[in-house]
């Protein structure tokens, strides 16, 4: 992985979870964690098409906020060790867990083969950072399969 993390590590950390904060980010965050389980690339398609919805917005915030953070370190003005930190990009890992399963086929349809790319390669370059999107990918089908038996309930 990376180097040793540096105070510069830390101060730019610091600053994304003060991004973090953020009110509007947070309703993105909080959407992206507990409301939107899609199971298919059509599933999110449908909120990427919907222009103008608090969803689209929330889907392009929590995204872009995400593959931003990734970014920083696939550029290495952050240490990827520091970053991986469960408590630095947890949240990371939980929304691409969401669409990990139907990514090729999402990017194709979008024609977008960039779409979540920075994101991707921090998570899977590594053998932890593999593992650790396999754990938070069973994690989020659990939850999946939690929140369609409340709705039928």
């Amino acid at each position: 992985m990376g180097k040793k993390a540096s105070a510069k590590d830390a101060e730019i950390i610091l600053k994304l979870y003060d991004l973090r904060r953020e009110p509007e980010l947070r309703k993105a965050r909080n959407w992206w964690l507990w409301e939107f389980f899609p199971r298919t690339a059509d599933d999110f398609i449908r909120v990427a098409s919907a222009s103008g919805s608090s969803e689209n917005n929330w889907m392009r915030q929590g995204g872009s906020y995400w593959g931003m953070a990734a970014a920083f370190v696939r550029q290495g003005l952050l240490d990827e060790d520091l970053f991986l930190r469960p408590s630095c990009s947890g949240e990371m890992f939980f929304i691409l867990a969401k669409v990990y399963p139907f990514l090729p086929e999402l990017r194709e349809k979008l024609g977008d083969p960039e779409l979540f790319k920075d994101v991707e390669k921090v998570a899977t370059n590594s053998k932890w950072g593999r593992e650790r999107l396999q754990f938070v990918i069973k994690r989020v089908e659990t939850l999946r399969d939690k929140k369609a038996l409340e709705a039928k309930a």
